[in-house]
């Protein structure tokens, strides 16, 4: 796979993480500019991810009955639309329902990223490949906060979702210029009526359901995180919102540090061996992070370690988890993937959700549902192994 198409592919995936991210230090700004509080802000993510997990599930049986390109162009043009109504908003209705059309476009991007791979890869460069992926799109959780950050204090929240539509025209040219249709034209195009027993028949193959609750609870534990992050940082520790990226970008380097180590490793052992020991290690970070949480620690540094290495080991669950539940699905990757990142999305609404439902004020909501969701990634990556077929 060429440099030019990883590099495709990873700003395809990083719709998600720039139009969650970018405006995550405009929340105690937003809350002003709609005389609400930052717990009603956070609606618009919980909504952004919902969009995520219904959106998904319309954009794998178009791609696999029409091809890659045509959904990917039509879900960047809805993006870029719905980004400029969020710029227009006069109100947090208008901001939220704006969030979820947008939603239902980004998607598409994050759907047919994952389909190409397939299409292109085995099972062992398909983990290389999303690992490699990882870095471009790692590297949105890096840039994000600081460009929000300095869009904020420069322009206004307005400014942050502009730039997200300049984004996706941007992707939008380099998909219609160099994106080629990765799916052969005398490859079996399912019909769109058959998309409902598709989706029943993997829900019902333990290895793919497994392996993707395995990647989706672990990603559900990064989304408390960064629903949690800017109560916790900005106003529990009083991190400057125009500070706040450097935080924020210190977890998403580990993330993409261990993303780049995995790739190496699972030439040698393959995706599942490395999957099972990276779960262990996420469900005692998390536990660790619990218990530190629990103490209210007042140094930051104290809080930042466990959550560090909890988010970090992210780089070595998802890509993995992704390799080992798309093997073997070719003809149905497009439904498969929009299947996997509906459910894991459906989890990260519910993970974000439980944070703001939770607040009290504390750390503790944030630790004590990523928590939650490292011991239930570690026990579903056991379930998958002992279920898989010998």
């Amino acid at each position: 796979m060429t440099f030019r198409l990883l590099l495709i592919l990873g700003a395809l995936s990083a719709f998600a993480p720039f139009a969650i991210d970018m405006y995550l230090p405009s929340f105690p700004s937003l809350a002003r500019s709609f005389a609400t509080d930052i717990e009603h802000v956070q609606l618009s993510l919980a909504v952004y991810f919902a969009g995520l997990a219904s959106g998904q599930l319309f954009y794998g049986p178009l791609a696999d009955r029409f091809g890659r390109r045509l959904p990917l162009l039509i879900g960047i043009g809805l993006f870029c639309l719905a980004s400029l109504g969020c710029a227009l908003a006069p109100s947090l209705p208008w901001l939220i329902a704006a969030r979820f059309v947008q939603a239902l476009g980004g998607c598409a991007g994050m759907v047919i990223a994952r389909a190409v791979v397939r299409d292109l890869c085995e099972p062992m460069a398909a983990a290389r490949a999303f690992s490699q992926i990882m870095l471009v799109t790692g590297i949105a959780p890096i840039i994000a906060p600081f460009a929000g950050s300095l869009l904020l204090s420069t322009f206004g929240w307005q400014a942050i979702f502009v730039s997200l539509a300049l984004f996706a025209a941007a992707c939008g040219t380099a998909v219609a210029l160099w994106l080629p249709e990765s799916l052969p034209a005398h490859h079996p195009r399912p019909p769109l009526r058959g998309a409902l027993r598709n989706y029943l028949r993997l829900l019902r193959d333990r290895t793919f359901i497994g392996h993707t609750l395995t990647g989706g609870i672990a990603m559900a534990g990064m989304f408390a995180y960064i629903s949690g992050s800017p109560f916790v940082l900005i106003e529990l520790y009083g991190v400057k919102p125009e500070h706040y990226g450097w935080v924020f970008g210190l977890n998403a380097a580990g993330f993409i540090l261990l993303g780049q180590l995995n790739a190496r490793l699972v030439v040698r052992q393959g995706p599942a061996f490395w999957l099972r020991r990276a779960v262990v290690a996420y469900a005692a970070a998390g536990l660790v992070l619990l218990l530190v949480g629990a103490f209210q620690p007042k140094a930051l540094p104290v809080l930042m370690i466990p959550l560090f290495c909890a988010i970090a080991l992210l780089g070595g669950i998802v890509p993995n988890a992704s390799a080992c539940a798309l093997a073997g699905q070719g003809a149905n990757a497009g439904s498969a993937s929009a299947l996997m990142g509906s459910l894991q999305f459906i989890l990260a609404a519910l993970a974000s959700s439980s944070v703001g439902a939770l607040h009290n004020g504390t750390v503790v909501p944030m630790c004590a549902v990523l928590a939650l969701c490292a011991v239930a990634t570690a026990l579903m990556a056991r379930w998958t192994h002992r279920s898989a077929p010998a």
